[in-house]
């Protein structure tokens, strides 16, 4: 057991101070090198202290996807705020409460219907809510193509709601190589900036011209047109994100913590106190060239073991194996030693914890609350 870790309880989120910070800067200094603003997502951190190492800044433009969020970190002083998830009238109610309290916080809808929806239920509560057209820019989710005259329908019902237009390119996730991310970064911006020129071409405003995914942020060549980038992950990066080439293995700031509770012998099995409950069910790297099961297995100092995988989750169980299923020394893993899982998704494993545990220079430095709900 390394000492360090003695004091924690198995399952821990663990959160490397030196990666985070790394990560955090050197997306500001890749999206300032193309003059372009950042406005990053904390759905993943769902935490003030890494929404402001994000920015270098006390606050400033975020993007969240739930109310919960807006509201959480309105309180912590984020006054500017993309509430990135259609926008329907039953939550408009809770989002005039925080225009009322001082907050600017704009909304997307990519239909006529949500639109007049939006429209009507601002005017009955008194407030102004701005509001971006969502543009299906890889038709990985939702949106409005580029070329819909449906652009203009929703334009008008939006009326002075109207400020621009966003989209997220969802399918960079499904790449198998920069290249082809490359390609996705490039449809993601003509689409936004060419439904933006249409829009403006009929008189419309369109000052806000919004993208955003990790992968394009990190290998698009041109943000020419675009007025911000909204990105989350990069912030902690993940076995996703080492998959896609968007960073290294070493690059990823999120690891759980957990015991060996266990030897399954004739097996080749370890088993851990951190199952789905601590990991997520998240199997993003299914789908890529190197399948990393539920998290890539480290030591206690965080170095990865002996091609090891977390093979297998039950709710409170995880099963460590060899890729290769072959033989496990389990004289190094004897029961109480300690184990690191790094995360598929981070997002996914940081939402079962309600706090990160803090490294510096590898070793418990404070804890940072986290919050979930919506």
């Amino acid at each position: 057991m390394t000492p360090a870790f003695d004091s924690l309880e198995t399952p821990s989120l663990l959160l490397d101070a030196e990666k985070l910070e790394r990560n955090c800067r050197a997306m500001r200094e890749r999206l300032g090198s193309h003059g372009v603003a950042l406005r990053p997502h904390v759905k993943t951190a769902k935490n003030v202290e890494v929404a402001q190492r994000a920015l270098d800044a006390q606050a400033g433009p975020i993007t969240v996807s739930t109310l919960r969020e807006a509201e959480y970190f309105f309180d912590h002083g984020f006054r500017d705020i993309l509430y990135a998830v259609g926008i329907v009238p039953g939550k408009v109610a809770r989002v005039a409460r925080l225009v009322r309290r001082g907050a600017r916080i704009a909304t997307i809808v990519d239909s006529v219907e949500a639109a007049r929806g939006l429209a009507r239920a601002s005017a009955a509560e008194g407030v102004r809510i701005p509001a971006l057209v969502e543009i299906d820019s890889d038709g990985h989710r939702a949106g409005i193509r580029p070329g819909d005259a449906r652009l203009f329908e929703v334009a008008a019902a939006l009326g002075d709601s109207l400020e621009g237009v966003m989209t997220h390119a969802g399918d960079s996730y499904n790449c198998a190589s920069v290249e082809a991310i490359a390609e996705v970064a490039a449809r993601e911006r003509s689409a936004v900036v060419d439904c933006a020129a249409a829009l403006r071409a009929r008189g419309l405003p369109s000052p806000v011209v919004s993208v955003g995914s990790t992968p394009t942020a990190r290998f698009g060549r041109s943000f020419e047109g675009v007025s911000e980038v909204r990105v989350g992950v990069y912030v902690f990066h993940d076995l996703v994100m080492a998959g896609l080439a968007v960073c290294a293995v070493e690059d990823i700031a999120l690891s759980v913590l957990c015991s060996v509770i266990g030897h399954q012998r004739e097996k080749h099995w370890l088993l851990t106190d951190a199952g789905w409950m601590a990991l997520s069910r998240d199997r993003g790297t299914a789908r890529q060239k190197v399948d990393q099961g539920y998290g890539v297995v480290c030591d206690a100092a965080g170095r990865p073991l002996d091609d090891l995988v977390v093979a297998d989750a039950n709710q409170e169980h995880g099963i460590v194996a060899r890729r290769d299923g072959g033989p496990i020394d389990f004289a190094r893993f004897p029961v109480g030693s300690r184990l690191r899982i790094l995360p598929n998704h981070a997002c996914a494993t940081a939402a079962q914890h309600a706090e990160y545990q803090l490294l510096r220079e590898g070793r418990p430095a404070e804890v940072w609350e986290r919050f979930n709900g919506w």
